[in-house]
């Protein structure tokens, strides 16, 4: 049974990101999952401090590994963890679509395979097009899931307007964000990347 990789800045984690995982080991038949929080993610500025997102993503997964990434980029992450045996590195669709732009695609595919999360009506061709550049297309696994539609960005915005967004987020996840009043204004986690 593979090993489930699961990174991102989690600012906030969703039921989005909950619901990838849950596929992700029904579909590719994995018992492990290990979240890794990154600290200072390399694709986009984060406000919300590291330890805030890991608990929260210990919070949004209970249960599993949930670690803090102190690699900005996903190669140097599997480079420091050799221990980790052909494990599959779970991304979704969208952000496969970039894969060729991430710092030594070839070598993460040596490394991990990739267990790329689509949803019905995604474009075949974007990821064909990916597909046909990389070394090893076979160390790629596609698996479906329905489309949630809420993004960190929404909810980071929506909360800093006050709104609500329980039905967004895990429960233990929106009683961690009531109770210490973040992502509003004056928490200074507000940032819209």
């Amino acid at each position: 049974m593979p090993s489930l990789l699961y990174g991102g800045s989690f600012d906030p984690p969703h039921r989005g990101h909950v619901e990838l995982a849950r596929r992700a080991k029904e579909e590719l038949g994995a018992e492990r999952l290990t979240v890794l929080v990154s600290a200072d993610p390399g694709h986009k500025h984060v406000d919300t401090p590291a330890e805030v997102r890991l608990r929260l993503a210990r919070a949004a997964f209970p249960g599993e590994d949930v670690l803090l990434d102190e690699h900005a980029r996903t190669i140097d992450t599997l480079r420091a963890h050799a221990e980790w045996s052909d494990p599959v590195f779970l991304i979704g669709a969208d952000e496969f679509c970039d894969f060729s732009s991430w710092k030594e695609p070839d070598e993460v595919l040596r490394r991990t395979r990739l267990g790329v999360a689509t949803r019905p009506g995604f474009p075949r061709e974007r990821l064909e097009r990916v597909l046909a550049r990389l070394e090893q297309p076979q160390r790629v696994l596609f698996f479906e899931i329905e489309p949630t539609p809420v993004s960190s960005r929404e909810l980071r915005a929506r909360l800093a307007a006050g709104e609500d967004v329980t039905a967004e987020v895990p429960s233990a996840v929106a009683e961690i964000i009531r109770a210490e009043g973040l992502y509003l204004p004056s928490s200074g986690y507000t940032s819209p990347a």
